[in-house]
């Protein structure tokens, strides 16, 4: 299958956006075949200039009063930039951006998986206008210091900024291994500011273990480079110990490389099974299917809240549609849209988004999310806490239940 693979943005959620300090699906960012939700397009992309519209038209027209009227220091590449970005913006889909030259790079790197951050998944909350904490990464600076999911920046480096601002909030996080940064969060009501040293960061192992009457665990919260195999790896580790079912927990996962959700899918689907429909603006439609005969062939039950988001809820959407898994736990955040990153001639890129998915029964997620077989929500103590107890774990405990 790595043949293959095409990469597709994933994070965010909301967008799940996966960034140098970890961010995604998201994403949302999302993001992705090779990235978090999206296509990575190998051509570059020329650039054309329309001089007769309107826009470069009016764009001169406020070239002519700045270079006329303008005090200061006239720097042409920056505005440039701004205006492009300006432009993108006016779209209003927290999925879209452009990316600079000097940015892209870090982009590329990041949705690769090479990481040197903080250890965080970041996405819009377009409804309050802030960049929400996704998830904090296993063992990341972050984690360490007691960053939560659903955590809002209000600041970094004593700047603030707003859910506009992501990829800049995403930009200033980023730097030196060793270095610090400070970043000021709200939770509920409270504020709280956090100094973090950036670190080298291991993205996203694959967990499992053993439960009781033989339940396999497995969690992990995005779809990277090789998520597949190592799920595949940790599948096959677990049934060695005699395993009769299994829990997957997509909770807190905020997506990433729809090619390694689709083949998690296709280990558990029938050969030939459709998995997902990829719909673009033409309403044109792109069918994937289980390629392989299913290896694993247990009772499923799903894990998911509602930061269950892009690529997770495509493969819980799959497995539901499909008969081969309930789902339990909450309904999923709902990015139903797929980006692509497209290289243009000057070095800049453009993230766009450029389709929509559906389920095996058609069923649209994008701003509906995906609700649970069985809807159990975590006791109102324990929602902010990112390590629950086995026996606290009440979603798990009903997951386990359903297995038995």
């Amino acid at each position: 299958m790595e043949e293959k693979k095409r990469f597709k943005v994933y994070k965010i959620i909301m967008l799940v956006v996966l960034v140098a300090f970890i961010t995604f699906l998201a994403t949302s960012i999302g993001m992705y075949q090779l990235f978090m939700n999206g296509k990575l397009a190998n051509q570059p992309i020329l650039m054309t200039q329309g001089s007769n519209s309107d826009i470069a038209v009016a764009l001169n027209r406020y070239k002519s009063i700045i270079d006329k009227y303008y005090l200061g220091e006239i720097n042409e590449e920056k505005l440039k930039e701004g205006a492009i970005k300006g432009y993108i913006e006016g779209l209003d889909d927290p999925y879209t951006e452009y990316i600079s030259k000097e940015e892209m790079k870090d982009y590329l790197e990041d949705t690769m998986g090479n990481f040197v951050g903080i250890g965080i998944y970041m996405v819009k909350n377009t409804e309050l206008n802030k960049v929400q904490i996704l998830a904090p990464i296993k063992n990341s600076p972050a984690e360490k210091v007691g960053i939560l999911p659903g955590d809002l920046i209000i600041a970094v480096d004593d700047i603030q900024y707003t859910g506009e601002d992501m990829s800049i909030v995403s930009n200033k996080i980023k730097g030196e291994e060793g270095t610090t940064v400070k970043m000021e969060v709200l939770r509920g009501t409270e504020t709280k500011t956090f100094e973090l040293k950036r670190e080298s960061i291991k993205v996203n192992p694959v967990e499992g273990k053993v439960l009781s009457d033989k339940i396999g665990y497995i969690a992990f919260t995005s779809f990277d480079e090789g998520t597949a195999e190592e799920f595949k790896a940790k599948y096959e580790e677990l049934q060695k110990q005699g395993i009769k079912s299994l829990i997957i927990d997509l909770r807190n996962n905020g997506g990433g490389i729809v090619d390694e959700a689709l083949e998690i899918a296709d280990f558990v689907t029938e050969k030939g099974s459709i998995l997902l429909y990829e719909v673009d603006k033409n309403n044109k439609e792109e069918i994937k299917k289980s390629e392989n005969d299913p290896i694993i062939n247990v009772p499923i039950v799903v894990l998911t809240n509602g930061n269950t988001a892009s690529s997770s809820e495509i493969l819980a959407g799959a497995l539901k549609d499909l008969g081969k898994a309930k789902i339990c736990g909450t309904k999923t955040y709902g990015k139903g849209v797929i980006q692509q990153v497209l290289t243009l001639t000057d070095g800049s890129g453009l993230k766009i988004t450029a389709e929509k998915y559906l389920t095996p029964n058609k069923t649209e997620i994008n701003k509906i999310g995906i609700e649970p077989d069985e809807k159990v929500e975590l006791p109102e103590s324990m929602k902010n806490v990112l390590v629950l107890e086995e026996k606290e774990d009440t979603q798990l405990q009903k997951a386990m239940e359903m297995l038995k």
